[in-house]
């Protein structure tokens, strides 16, 4: 499934390129370790698990993680593997920490919204200054903001920047401040939307919806058919306006506190 591949592309990739960083695809999962107290970027995705291995590779990866002494999540995605594994998942002590839909859009029937809403000014991000202010936009996300987010974006700073990477961040500046942010990440096929973010005080003015079109526009002309997201309650509205369907569920989980 390309939301699946799309996902996998978004997490692991700048893993795979940064020193300190794992990587591991064997056994049916993509298990990602930054290195980091962080479960942003300490994730399990892509699961193809038999139901009997299931149960044991799942307790196999709490452990790995729990000798690191770091957190992680844990995503179930639609065609996971076994039919099971929220059932598998919860009988090892991981709960659903948050679940959202998975979207899917056609870009050539993107629907037009303003691109400058209050004047915002987009820019792709290629420098260690605009590197830094995506960094702080998303970390304040978290409250109190997540220093280990912009930790993670200081170590793969010169990944981040290079030419080749399929991971395109975006920043909206409103008169030189950085407000808003949104990243494409172009694999499996499609365009994978994420980390969509305005500050608090900036919401509600149509530069969330700015935020989405702009690498949309990018990756079709970049020759991607297709985009996938996933999309909370209160953010599916502005997607649907921008084109996207609804096409499954993605379920967050985390060991229980």
């Amino acid at each position: 499934m390309a939301a699946r591949d799309n996902q996998v592309e978004h997490f692991a990739w700048l893993a795979r390129q940064t020193d300190g960083m794992i990587v591991n695809e064997a056994s049916g999962l993509v298990i990602v370790d930054c290195g980091l107290p962080c479960d942003t970027f300490n994730t399990v995705t892509r699961a193809w698990l038999s139901s009997g291995t299931a149960r044991q590779r799942i307790q196999e990866t709490i452990d790995y993680f729990g000798g690191a002494g770091r957190p992680f999540s844990w995503w179930l995605m639609p065609g996971d593997k076994p039919d099971s594994l929220a059932e598998e998942l919860a009988a090892c002590g991981l709960a659903p920490a948050e679940s959202e839909v998975a979207m899917a859009a056609d870009l050539a029937k993107l629907q037009k919204t303003d691109l400058a809403p209050l004047g915002l000014h987009i820019e792709r991000v290629r420098t260690l200054a605009s590197l830094r202010d995506f960094a702080q936009v998303v970390a304040v996300n978290w409250s109190p903001p997540d220093k280990w987010i912009v930790r993670f974006y200081e170590l793969t700073a010169d990944v981040l920047l290079r030419e080749d990477t399929p991971l395109w961040l975006y920043v909206g500046y409103l008169d030189g401040a950085a407000v808003a942010t949104s990243e494409l990440t172009v694999g499996g096929g499609v365009g994978g939307l994420y980390n969509i973010c305005t500050l608090v005080e900036y919401r509600r003015r149509g530069l969330g919806s700015a935020m989405t079109l702009k690498p949309l526009l990018d990756a079709r002309e970049a020759g991607c058919r297709y985009a996938i997201l996933q999309a909370s309650a209160y953010g599916a509205g502005i997607y649907k306006r921008t084109g996207f369907e609804v096409i499954g569920e993605i379920t967050e989980y985390k060991p229980q506190q």
